[in-house]
């Protein structure tokens, strides 16, 4: 197993508060680890450690082989880093701005035109390549931003809540990008608070609270350490759905819930609940228009291990969020 970024005990407070208190990440290489956590659960802090723009106080960091601390240098020359805000210069146009970092980036100049023009096809932004980016919508500056982490093909991509304030559409547009990535072999770490965008493209997950990693596994992993299954029954016939209940409450492990008027949900203990439903229902002959055995949601699981919905507003009231707006103040 060759590991892209590995990082050990990662510990940073900014005065009174603990943003990171010993966290732990691996990333193999070609994959997606998506980060998960509350507001202020310490994500960017981790992400702007691994990128070299925070030092740790405590514990232990490699990317692509090479110690953020012993040899900066190496590791921003194998990443590319898209922040939650976008970062691009607004008196330039989108083209100017992808040359400009190409050259930055020590690009000859038409190598440096020649990605911006790849780049800029890539992102659907052709027809606005030669306009300033302040007349730019939030959309098409967040793809430019993406656009721009990408001008050197980096072996290794931190996306940091890349799809924030983009619509439903371009949200897609951005998913096929990083599974466009990873096919070319680059390893991405995704931070996200769209728990549907986690277990959609990440390989693995870590969800982080409090500065401290609680939980680490693949999608389905944490779906069935969190919360078994649960058994939905909607009858074609709403009339019974006080016939279904009993028969649910003999096979679940706890009690019957109703979700819907017409539809009926219990926990149960593992696959054998499925082929006893069936068997039951048919006895009884009661038609059914949905049965279905489901894992809970990412939702489900991020509620269960910190107690808070993602992007919860509650979460600001936490001292722990002050830690982004300290940070930049660093």
């Amino acid at each position: 197993m060759t590991l892209a970024i590995e990082a050990h005990g990662l510990t940073k407070r900014f005065g009174k508060t603990r943003a990171l208190a010993g966290v732990d990440l691996e990333v193999e290489q070609g994959r997606v680890l998506g980060v998960l956590g509350p507001n202020g659960a310490g994500k960017t802090t981790a992400v702007r450690i691994l990128a070299t723009l925070l030092r740790p106080d405590g514990g232990t960091a490699r990317v692509a082989g090479h110690d953020v601390l012993a040899d900066p240098k190496a590791v921003r020359a194998a990443i590319g880093l898209t922040g939650q805000y976008a970062s691009v210069d607004e008196e330039l146009t989108g083209l100017e701005n992808l040359v400009m970092i190409g050259r930055l980036l020590h690009l000859r100049r038409g190598a440096a035109r020649a990605r911006a023009d790849e780049l800029l096809r890539e992102f659907d932004l052709v027809d606005a390549a030669k306009r300033s980016v302040k007349t730019y919508s939030g959309g098409m500056r967040r793809r430019l931003d993406l656009a721009a982490s990408l001008i050197g093909r980096p072996r290794i991509v931190y996306l940091d809540e890349p799809t924030t304030g983009l619509d439903p559409a371009k949200r897609d547009d951005v998913w096929d990008m990083v599974r466009s990535l990873t096919r070319q072999g680059t390893t991405v770490l995704l931070t996200t608070q769209y728990l549907e965008e986690a277990d959609a493209l990440a390989n693995e997950i870590t969800v982080i609270d409090h500065g401290r990693v609680i939980a680490h596994d693949t999608p389905q992993g944490l779906k069935r350490q969190v919360g078994g299954q649960t058994l939905e029954v909607r009858p074609l016939d709403p009339a019974d759905v006080e016939r279904v209940r009993p028969i649910l409450a003999r096979i679940g492990t706890r009690e019957v819930e109703q979700p819907a008027p017409d539809q009926l949900a219990v926990p149960v203990a593992d696959d054998g609940a499925l082929t006893a439903v069936v068997s039951a229902l048919a006895t009884e002959r009661i038609a059914v228009a949905e049965l279905a055995l489901r894992l809970p949601s990412l939702d489900e699981v991020f509620y269960a291990l910190t107690g808070e919905r993602a992007g919860d507003d509650t979460a600001a009231s936490s001292p722990q969020t002050t830690t982004d707006q300290e940070e930049e103040a660093a």
